[in-house]
């Protein structure tokens, strides 16, 4: 089977750039999403996200290879579909699969003999065979025998215009080897290699395994910044030197927390699933636990930076935060340590703006942490707001901001991701997170 008409279910981060990119490639796509208001201004050829560009869109639209609806009904003439659906973990961080469910569910009615169904959504291993197969065989049709089933983890990283979805290596798994193989040759149509696996638990762990290893390392160096702080060090100069080692060693670097899909949200997932075999990730959890508490030492470290520069405690302090995106260049908010810190700073009475030319509105609260729930909009980045600021806190560090002007024009600057390095100071007083309160 060619497998040239190609279903996407779920058209966000994940969903859409994969699926412009089959239809770049010359398949026919059609994707569902429950938002109807996302699908007409799909169908008008214009990209709600950054890294699919509205041109692109627009030119497969034109090509008639691409068509968004809201209607699973669609995926009954697919020859393969996708589920790139989120999978968020809930206030208690246990896995959250009602979206993979729903999607699952979305599928029974219209699936047909001979079908290829590949799981992308991030998730514990064992979800395909346990969660997504039985449901898909509430239709009379068997895994592996009557239709096809794999896995293959998602790999997008937003912003990075190297590694897209076209070029970074896949890895898939099914449930059958005709299923890893047909996955496999499916994927390999985008022009990246592709490596099968045993098993789609194998093809599951491994996306886990990618990003805990950067939750780890990550959660390592924020330890380190801490500890450096205490004693007079500047992190940062201590990466740069151990960087010039050719060998065993790769730098990673302090930061007010972690964000996005992937690296807050994986860890809790395996360790949720562990339990069930009697199984606790302490190493994994304990590295969540230091990120985590991140943001809480971001505000510390503003009150501190407030009391001693500018004689005054957070209540009442009018707080500018540079960047709410969960990193720099992109336009996703999701699960940024900008939540948090906004939060606690409003929770200690500061009154907080923000500017972020990437993410126009940004919604905080309703939660432990700040009660109410509020949508802020960004500030325009000007001389006057840069003014009203007792403090600017640069928490997502955007290369598009002019920090020259910020520190030419500001009294006060927490800085935690050393984007004003080798910027001269004009009048600011910079307080940098992992370097020693400057005299």
């Amino acid at each position: 089977m060619a497998d040239d008409r190609i279903g996407v279910i779920g058209l966000g981060y994940v969903g859409l750039p994969l699926a412009v990119a089959f239809a770049e490639v010359g398949c026919e796509v059609v994707g569902v999403d429950v938002d109807g208001e996302k699908v007409t201004l799909l169908m008008a050829g214009h990209s709600p996200i950054r890294d699919v560009p509205s041109e692109a869109l627009y030119a497969v639209r034109r090509a008639g290879r691409f068509q968004a609806t809201t209607d699973y009904g669609a995926l009954r003439s697919v020859e393969a579909m996708f589920i790139c659906v989120p999978t968020p973990y809930d206030a208690m961080r246990a896995p959250d699969l009602s979206y993979v469910r729903a999607a699952a569910e979305g599928i029974v009615p219209y699936l047909q003999r001979g079908q290829l169904v590949i799981l992308q959504s991030t998730t514990y291993p064992g979800t395909t065979e346990e969660v997504v197969r039985p449901i898909l065989e509430r239709s009379g049709l068997r895994a592996g025998e009557d239709f096809d089933l794999a896995f293959s983890p998602e790999r997008i990283d937003p912003g990075n215009r190297e590694w897209t979805v076209r070029s970074t290596p896949k890895v898939v798994g099914g449930v059958t080897h005709r299923s890893t193989a047909r996955a496999a040759a499916l994927l390999r149509r985008l022009g990246a290699p592709v490596h099968p696996v045993s098993s789609p638990r194998v093809a599951e762990m491994s996306k886990l395994l990618e990003n805990i290893f950067r939750s780890v390392n990550i959660a390592l160096v924020n330890e380190l910044a801490l500890l450096c702080e205490r004693m007079g060090i500047d992190i940062w100069e201590v990466i740069e030197a151990a960087k010039t080692k050719p060998f065993g060693f790769m730098a990673f670097y302090p930061g007010p927390g972690v964000g996005g899909h992937c690296i807050p949200v994986d860890p809790y997932y395996l360790s949720w699933k562990a339990r069930e075999y009697d199984f606790y990730t302490k190493f994994i959890e304990l590295a969540a636990e230091v990120n985590q508490a991140m943001p809480f030492h971001v505000v510390r470290k503003v009150e501190e930076a407030l009391d001693r520069y500018g004689g005054r405690g957070l209540r009442g302090a009018r707080v500018l935060v540079l960047g709410v995106a969960f990193k720099r260049e992109v336009d996703d908010a999701r699960n940024s340590p900008a939540e948090r810190i906004v939060e606690l700073l409003l929770a200690r009475g500061a009154e907080v703006a923000y500017h972020d030319p990437y993410v126009p509105r940004f919604r905080v609260g309703g939660n432990v942490f700040w009660r109410e729930e509020r949508e802020m909009i960004s500030v325009p980045l000007e001389e006057g707001q840069l003014q009203w600021a007792d403090v600017v806190v640069i928490v997502t560090g955007h290369r598009t901001v002019d920090y020259e002007r910020v520190l030419r024009t500001a009294r006060l600057v927490v800085d935690t991701c050393n984007a004003t390095a080798g910027i001269p100071h004009g009048s600011a007083q910079i307080v940098r997170l992992g370097a020693p309160m400057p005299e």
